[in-house]
This record gives structure tokens, sequence and C-alpha cells, in this order.
């Protein structure tokens, strides 16, 4: 496994530079600033991405302030008394994405967010606080009691929402297997654990998020 810094050194080779790789790393924020998100943010967020799951994201993105109108802003206490009545209605209007598995979804993952506010004090505390060495098994928990969570949705929502993480995509794998890594995809537990501790060790030393680890790694392949 190469160390971060010959990563680095590649990836500004590939793409213009220290600068023009800098200027490509997502946004990160603080477990304090995460924390000061509202529940509703996290809820939007989550099911925006498992709409975008399969779909153009322009479309989605686009469709959005309707469905932030259809589901009460996405207020989660609000949205697991909506009766069947009321979610059979969404199905029918036309400026919605009428998927009837993903529009279920918006009530279970609405009790998630609750439930897990109530655990925690509320949902931007609850990922801000988890250990950045154990990111897959957060992704692996929003998984197991979210619904449409699975595959690479949990990070990707963890990503929209600026709570840092690293991201699986096909760059990132192919960078994970160039370095010896794994040899294949993160299709099992035990997979995704040896790459959550090479990203442990190239965050121990550059001190860097593990998001733009992430981004930086994928710049050396794609």
């Amino acid at each position: 496994m190469k160390p971060f810094a010959d990563i680095h050194v590649l990836a500004c080779q590939r793409h213009g530079g220290e600068a023009a790789v800098r200027a490509a790393m997502p946004k990160v924020l603080k477990p304090a600033a995460l924390a000061r998100k509202p529940d509703a943010f996290y809820l939007s967020n989550m099911m925006r991405r498992i709409f975008r799951a399969g779909l153009s994201h322009r479309l989605v993105d686009n469709k959005w302030p309707a469905f932030e109108e259809a589901f009460f802003g996405f207020d989660p206490e609000k949205l697991v008394l909506m009766p069947d009545d009321m979610l059979d209605a969404r199905m029918q209007d036309t400026r919605l994405i009428r998927h009837f598995g993903k529009m279920q979804a918006i009530r279970h993952n609405a009790q998630l967010v609750l439930d897990i506010a109530r655990e925690h004090g509320s949902f931007g505390r609850f990922i801000g606080q988890w250990p950045d060495d154990r990111l897959v098994e957060l992704w692996r928990d929003l998984s197991r009691r979210g619904k449409q969570l699975g595959g690479s949705s949990a990070p990707a929502f963890l990503r929209m929402v600026g709570r840092d993480t690293w991201y699986p995509t096909g760059d990132v794998l192919a960078g994970l297997i160039a370095n010896g890594v794994v040899d294949r995809a993160l299709a099992s537990q035990r997979d995704r654990r040896a790459a959550q501790a090479a990203f442990n060790t190239w965050q121990a030393e550059s001190g860097l998020p593990q998001a733009h680890i992430s981004r930086t790694l994928s710049m050396t392949v794609g």
C-alpha cells in the first residue's frame, strides 16, 4: 500500500497540480455543525439520495421542491403519522417521482430519524459523534435500520450532508485494488473493513478528512 503522500503526488500529476486537486475536495462539516442541523434536513437529504439511485440526479433535484411541499418539509414527526390514504394520494401526484417502494421508505425512515434523535439528542449529533475509524459500521447501521439505504446509499447520503466519510465509487475501488488493499468489489463486511483500515492509516499519515483522502485516491484513477 502506497503512503498517502505518493497518492497525493499522483493525483496532482494527473489533474493539473495541487490547486486543482484541492479545489475538487468535498465540503466536510465539524460535529458541532452537524448537530445544529434540524432532523428534517437529514431526512430530506436521505430521501433525495434514495430517489437519486438509478435516476438522473438533476431530474430528482428539480423535483425536490415539490417533494418538500408534498411531504411537510420532511418533518419526521409529521411523516410518521401520515396515513396510507394520504401516501396513496401522493402516488397520483404527477409532480413527484411515483416509485412506490421509495415512497413507502419515507415513513419508515422518518421513524428511523426520530428514533435516533430521541436516543442521541438529534440525528446530526448521532452521525457527528460516530468514530471516524469505524465509518463502515455507521453505513451498516443505517442500512439495517433504514429502508433503501443499502449499497452505496448510506455513504452517499452522509457525503451529501457534510459528514466526513470515504465513498466507494468505482474509481475509489480501482484505487484500493491498485494499492493492494482489496482484490475485488466491496461485497462483504470483511472487504469494507479492510478498506476502512487503509483509510484510517492514510488519515493518520496525512491528518486529512477521509472524504478528501477518498477523493484524492479517486483522482489517481479517473
